[in-house]
């Protein structure tokens, strides 16, 4: 096992000749013996359902709407959304303009269609957002109503290549952070007042039914962008996300969803791209990610909340995606108590100064769970700050997060990976004695530019094969 080594290329040959990496008879199994996974890929794309929507138009002109990005249309996209879904369902239309609306809540079997040049401006009142059962980093909670919010839902969509702007700022939503870089001062309320987002953590501690933990006025918790909640086929396609509160896609305890082509575009606080949370079958395929935080963040709940719910994500497909600004690519947790496992991603290209790690997945003592089975191919990238790939049993945010649920890291494996600027580390994983990193391998991988070639503590089984690190082949420490 390795124990805890920062390691340079002018450091290598000694440790190895030291014997620092011992051969690992850990009984879990490794990658290399995992029966070919890619092919689960087809076997998850062939048993998904697909979206399908009656021929029938409902144009939200015909409901009142008016194209002045001025007058409220929240009741218009009511009384569209309510009609077609009697109906039988079909597609709400959006034509080209600029409507001003509060929370927009979808039905089954309705299609939300931007025209091309239409533009959907959300108010930035939060009396315009009702209280609905939502999520909050990972906690359940009673707070404002998601910008587009569908809750137990089928045969749900949003489509087309117009624009769903937020309209979120430092002025707005985006001060309740308590971000000083997002315009928030002292003596401003904020979401990190002991009144707010603390209570709610430690409501879910206590086992508080979430139809009790009631916030919104005064409890400054922005609301998520668009969330499917508890939902079963879903397409959102092609539109331009922009300006975001706070989450930007959120699928959680939903299950075969798509989303395919979307451009997000939003720098603000918390703006993770796509959160998909207790969510199965998700593929999100052909976007482009440039965000204020993770461009995509796989989570399973927030310690004991997560663990209340014990839904794992799994079954999570990335494919030919595009990841500009980031706090990381691919990222996996922190709110993941009740365990991901079987994501694969393909065929993406990451590349920003201010893009700090390709792959990361970051979890602690007190988030606990079993993240395993995660499969990468075929990256371009170009610059990360920090690291090609970071595991991390320690991630501490909003003071200390230890506690008793030690989680597990396991099966974890990078394939054709060309790197241009691979920052401080190639690889930086850490976990505990009882509980090590295992089976890391890195096969076809090289990696320029990079200042270390990995920082491991505690980790079993990591395998370079055919792998180079500023032009010098990597031995396998195994």
């Amino acid at each position: 096992m390795i124990t805890n080594k920062n390691i340079t290329f002018k450091g290598i040959i000694l440790l190895t000749v030291f014997g620092l990496f011992i051969i690992s008879c850990a009984k879990q199994t490794s990658l290399s013996s995992l029966d070919n996974p890619w092919k689960k890929i087809d076997l998850v794309l062939k048993s998904m359902p697909e979206t399908a929507f009656p021929n029938k138009i409902y144009n939200i002109n015909d409901f009142g709407a008016v194209a002045d990005a001025k007058t409220l249309n929240t009741a218009a996209f009511e009384k569209a959304i309510k009609k077609c879904a009697a109906d039988g369902g079909g597609q709400v239309l959006v034509p080209n303009g600029k409507y001003l609306t509060g929370a927009i809540h979808l039905e089954s079997n309705v299609n939300l269609h931007l025209e091309d040049n239409a533009e959907i401006v959300f108010s930035v009142k939060p009396k315009d957002y009702p209280i609905v059962h939502t999520s909050w980093e990972g906690t359940e909670v009673m707070n404002y109503s998601p910008l587009i919010y569908a809750k137990n839902k089928t045969n749900v969509a949003v489509t087309g290549k117009g624009i769903l702007n937020g309209q979120a700022d430092s002025t707005n939503w985006w001060i309740w952070s308590g971000g000083k870089n997002y315009g928030w001062k002292k003596g401003i309320p904020s979401q990190n007042d002991p009144a707010n987002r603390e209570v709610l953590v430690d409501m879910a501690e206590k086992g508080i039914p979430v139809s009790e933990r009631v916030f919104g006025d005064g409890r400054y918790l922005r609301p998520n962008f668009i969330e499917f909640f508890e939902c079963n086929t879903v397409l959102v396609k092609e539109v331009t996300i922009i300006n975001s509160p706070f989450w930007i896609l959120h699928p959680i305890k939903t299950n075969n969803m798509i989303i395919d082509g979307v451009t997000v575009n939003s720098h603000g606080p918390n703006n993770d791209g796509c959160d998909p949370e207790y969510s199965q079958n998700i593929v999100i395929k052909n976007c482009t990610f440039n965000t204020g935080d993770d461009c995509i963040a796989i989570k399973a709940g927030r310690d004991g909340d997560g663990r209340r719910v014990a839904i794992p994500s799994k079954n999570i497909i990335v494919q030919n995606c595009k990841m500009i600004d980031g706090h990381g690519g691919v990222v996996i947790g922190s709110e993941i108590s009740a365990g991901v496992n079987n994501v694969f991603v393909e065929n993406c290209v990451m590349d920003s100064p201010n893009l700090d790690r390709a792959i990361r997945i970051k979890t602690n003592s007190k988030r606990g769970g079993v993240i395993e089975n995660i499969f990468v191919r075929n990256l371009e990238v170009g610059t990360v700050k920090e690291c090609v790939l970071k595991l991390n049993m320690f991630y501490n945010v909003y003071g200390s997060q230890t506690g008793n649920f030690i989680p597990t890291i396991r099966n974890v494996s990078l394939e054709n990976v060309n790197v241009k600027n691979g920052g401080r580390y190639s690889v930086w994983a850490e976990g505990y004695a009882e509980s090590p990193v295992e089976n890391i391998t890195l096969k076809n991988v090289k990696i320029q530019k990079v200042d270390s070639i990995y920082l491991l503590k505690n980790v079993k089984n990591i395998n370079f094969i055919n792998t180079y690190i500023n032009d010098q082949k990597v031995k396998s420490i195994n």
